[in-house]
């Protein structure tokens, strides 16, 4: 099969790679017919994790199940399914508790929990950014879509993680019907937060980035757009909220955070946050963190350390949620709304591409060029012109 391969930083290609096959009796095999690049695709792309040469990328993903192992029950050939970013048991002490981003089971690594299609650190799974997957424990796994989703697969395929991620968001940082929230980030998981928070009848919803294009979207949804470029994020938080500062903050950009001049800061969006967010306000923080980072223009982020305003953030009385979004927590409930077309995730996508297009498409989303904003690649569409 064709696969999109990471062979070194911004060094990807499109190979022939052998086909995945029934491991276990759990297993299923999926065609894969949609998915995603992801902005956490691009932090292995770009050399910054232990992502190994070789590999295959790719954790959002949708298609249709085309085998079954002998012990998979609930699941049939042609059935249309989305499939987490997390792999997961479903039987262990964190699964059992719904902690399926901490699987205990899915990652071999003893000091690790939490495992994860073609990601760094996350286990030993191929990615989907090919024309088949192999989906581990997969009646647990899998959800299987409604009736009518192959006309809906831009929407769909939105629930392996970066809606589920942008709601997880909103859902750690406390954010309930007449709440103001901010959102810092205006990539997809950060439109999302946004999305959900609107969808969860927030009252006002600030979105901080400084793309145009972005912005645009944000607005389009319903959010007020703030550009950092131009004006004190934290300042325009305040006056957007009579000086007291957002009820809830979500953090949607991770380590690589940097300013309008490009000077990248870990603990930038982080600060911003504790300052734009009130006395007694909660964070959502979803945007990568990670251990490590050799590539890092500071010591303390080298270490996945970052300064942060502690003492201000105690003294706010501030709560704040961190990690990895348990997928299936959200995604059922969210299909529904899909279903009902009381919601419509596609809005983020900019550009359908075939899989021969992945290298051309990393170097796009990769440069944040603009209109780029979602790139859902088709592993079975014909190359066009």
């Amino acid at each position: 099969m064709k696969a999109v391969v990471y062979n070194g930083p911004r060094d990807i290609a499109v190979e022939n790679v052998p086909d995945p096959t029934i491991e276990q009796p759990t297993d299923a095999i999926v065609k894969i017919t949609s998915t995603n690049i992801c902005g956490s695709d691009l932090h292995m792309y770009e050399g910054r994790t232990s992502f190994e040469p070789g590999r295959i990328f790719g954790h959002e993903n949708l298609g249709e199940v085309v085998e079954t192992g002998s012990a998979v029950q609930d699941l049939h050939q042609g059935d249309m399914v989305a499939v987490p970013f997390n792999v997961a048991c479903g039987t262990c002490e964190n699964c059992n508790a719904g902690l399926t981003n901490y699987c205990l089971t899915a990652n071999p690594d003893p000091e690790l929990a939490g495992a994860a299609y073609g990601f760094a650190d996350m286990g030993p799974w191929s990615g989907g950014q090919a024309e088949y997957l192999r989906v581990p424990w997969a009646d647990f796994n899998a959800l299987r879509l409604p009736p009518g989703a192959r006309d809906k697969e831009d929407d769909y395929v939105m629930l392996a993680d970066i809606w589920p991620t942008g709601y997880h968001a909103t859902e750690m940082a406390g954010v309930a019907a007449g709440d103001t929230v901010v959102v810092y980030g205006a990539g997809p998981v950060g439109l999302f937060a946004a999305y959900s928070s609107v969808l969860k009848s927030a009252s006002k919803v600030m979105v901080v980035d400084r793309h145009p294009d972005r912005l645009a979207l944000a607005e389009k949804i319903g959010a007020v757009p703030i550009d950092d470029s131009k004006t004190d994020p934290v300042q325009a938080v305040l006056e957007q909220t009579d000086g007291k500062g957002a009820d809830r903050g979500c953090e949607c950009v991770g380590y690589q955070a940097h300013d309008p001049q490009g000077k990248e800061q870990n603990n930038l969006t982080l600060n911003r946050l504790i300052d734009s967010v009130k006395f007694t306000g909660g964070i959502g923080v979803v945007g990568v963190f990670v251990p490590s980072d050799p590539g890092s223009p500071d010591e303390l982020g080298k270490q996945g350390k970052a300064a942060v305003d502690y003492g201000k953030f105690w003294f706010k009385g501030q709560h704040m949620g961190t990690g990895q979004c348990p997928v299936k927590r959200y995604n059922r409930k969210l299909c529904n709304l899909i279903a009902a077309n009381s919601a419509q995730p596609s809005f983020l996508v900019s550009h359908e591409l075939p899989l021969s297009k992945a290298v051309e498409a990393y170097q796009h989303f990769d440069a944040r060029e603009h209109g780029w904003t979602k790139v859902v690649l088709k592993p079975h569409a014909q190359t066009t012109s």
